[in-house]
């Protein structure tokens, strides 16, 4: 755990330094660069993907690869658009720098359990959703908070991640709540441990993996909202959007798809993963 903290640290100071160094004059350039036909040329996609959410894409601190659910589908997409000997690069990101990455174009792509939403729309162009989440709760056993309106009661604090929807979503369900944001996923179920919250809140497939992890701890209340999670892409980037949109319908009609799915969730208590087969 100590190595995690230290990985995940040191990736926070790492990448606040590549952003600030290749953000200045690069949009123009970017605007106008072609990534489908750039990542056929050199046979690589690069994709910013979770380190800190299990099931999805965690960090092996023994093998010092990210493994997950969106990981194996981003193997199975690049190779679809590039051939057996496509390479897929994976670059760590949290709900606060994957949009940045994106934009001054560290990474070609983000598959990082991502809702597609309006707002975030307006800033980066969606494929259609790989995996339809939604957002639940996550308590300690024998919580007396059932669901999301007992949150609504006065005191009730509820954890979530800065620069996710599920904040905002808390406003609407649980308005009394006060919400506090931590950085990372990893950060926030600390913090539920450790007493300073009542409920952790995100989309339900993460709160499982936390569960998973974490036998003392279990959702409840089922889903209160519908996050389809998208790959976004740099607007401009007509092509590789409609070529990655091409490439998710051949992983899920030659049964690819299903495999992934079933390897990371059959075995997920409370989470039927055979309703969201494809």
């Amino acid at each position: 755990m100590k190595k995690f903290w230290c990985f995940m640290g040191l990736f926070s100071v790492l990448t606040l330094m590549l952003i600030t160094l290749t953000s200045c004059g690069s949009s123009t350039a970017l605007s106008k660069r072609d990534v489908l036909q750039a990542d056929k040329k050199s046979n690589t996609i690069t994709w910013g993907v979770k380190a800190d959410t299990k099931l999805f894409g965690l960090m092996n601190v023994k093998t010092g690869k990210v493994e997950g659910f969106e990981i194996d589908l981003a193997k199975a997409l690049t190779k679809e658009i590039l051939g057996k000997n496509g390479k897929a690069v994976f670059v760590p990101v949290t709900s606060q720098t994957r949009m940045p990455l994106l934009r001054n174009g560290n990474i070609d792509a983000i598959m990082a359990t991502m809702t597609i939403t309006p707002q975030r729309a307006k800033q980066v162009d969606f494929t259609r959703s790989y995996f339809d989440a939604g957002q639940a709760i996550l308590v300690k056993k024998g919580s007396p908070i059932k669901n999301v309106y007992d949150l609504n009661k006065s005191g009730k604090v509820v954890l979530g991640v800065t620069g996710s929807n599920s904040v905002e979503n808390i406003g609407k369900f649980a308005p009394k709540a006060r919400v506090l944001q931590l950085s990372d996923y990893a950060q926030a179920f600390t913090a539920l441990k450790s007493g300073q919250g009542d409920a952790l809140t995100t989309d339900n497939g993460i709160l499982y993996g936390m569960s998973v992890e974490n036998p003392g701890y279990v959702v409840v209340g089922g889903s209160f909202t519908k996050e389809p999670y998208g790959i976004a892409v740099n607007k401009g980037q007509k092509n590789f959007r409609n070529r990655l949109n091409k490439a998710l319908t051949a992983v899920e009609k030659d049964g690819t798809y299903n495999k992934i799915l079933k390897k990371w969730f059959s075995n997920v208590p409370g989470l039927n993963y055979k309703e969201m087969m494809r």
